[in-house]
């Protein structure tokens, strides 16, 4: 991946954390963001030594927010043409007819129509460069309803479709846009989950593998469709989840 630039949001831990690692292990220049600079100050510092990465504060539900981060990637190392949206919320946790309206706006600007604007943003960049590659990340409860996510469940499923239409619209243009659906990872954003015997031995039970994912799991597959190894795919849905789904 030398010389190519990547953007990633959500990057500061987690999946966003160890997809920026792997891309900057392989030679991409990488632009990581998070709502906090402190949070950007100390991922940079984990990724200090990795290669090629440089960090700006936004909050991906803010308009505003994202066209600076673009720019500041602009500035800094040129047009992305490699963009991994993973920037995320789950505001509400139970039935769905008891999320109120604020947190459904709160998911749906940031796990939906956040990354339909940073791919609008990156997209003349890379049509200049002949091409590029986004990746959203999506998740298997967009394929299937599991217990108290229903809400979030719905703008992960809408995210899936969007990545679809956007392969077929894009297309022509050169640019590939694919979606990861992980199972559950083991990350700080669903420790609630993996945390929890009660709540983690059911879905270690029902996983072929018997086990959650690492970060660097769902890296891997990120950086495969980041490549030109994967330069013939694009809509498509990879699963990852140790075959929960089957």
């Amino acid at each position: 991946m030398d010389g190519r630039v990547a953007m990633v949001t959500g990057a500061t831990r987690g999946i966003g954390l160890a997809v920026a690692k792997g891309l900057a292990a392989r030679g991409a220049k990488v632009v990581i963001s998070s709502r906090k600079q402190e949070n950007v100050d100390q991922a940079l510092a984990l990724l200090d030594g990795c290669g090629d990465v440089a960090g700006f504060p936004c909050h991906v539900g803010s308009s505003e927010d994202l066209e600076a981060l673009v720019a500041f990637a602009k500035k800094t190392y040129g047009d992305p043409d490699i963009l991994i949206n993973n920037a995320v919320t789950n505001p509400h946790f139970g039935p769905m007819l008891e999320c109120g309206t604020d947190a459904w706006q709160k998911m749906l600007d940031v796990n939906l129509l956040a990354s339909l604007h940073a791919a609008r943003l990156c997209i003349p960049g890379m049509v200049a460069k002949g091409g590029g590659s986004i990746i959203n990340i999506a998740s298997i409860a967009g394929l299937r309803v599991y217990p108290g996510m229903g809400a979030y469940s719905v703008l992960k499923a809408a995210l899936i479709m969007a990545t679809k239409v956007l392969a077929k619209e894009l297309g022509p243009m050169g640019i590939r846009v694919n979606a990861i659906a992980p199972g559950f990872v083991k990350t700080q954003f669903s420790e609630a989950i993996w945390a929890n015997p009660k709540l983690a031995d059911p879905v270690i039970k029902h996983t072929p593998l018997k086990r959650m994912a690492d970060p660097n799991e769902i890296a891997g597959l990120a950086c495969y469709l980041a490549s030109g190894e994967s330069s013939f795919t694009t809509g498509s849905v990879m699963v990852a989840d140790g075959g929960l789904t089957l």
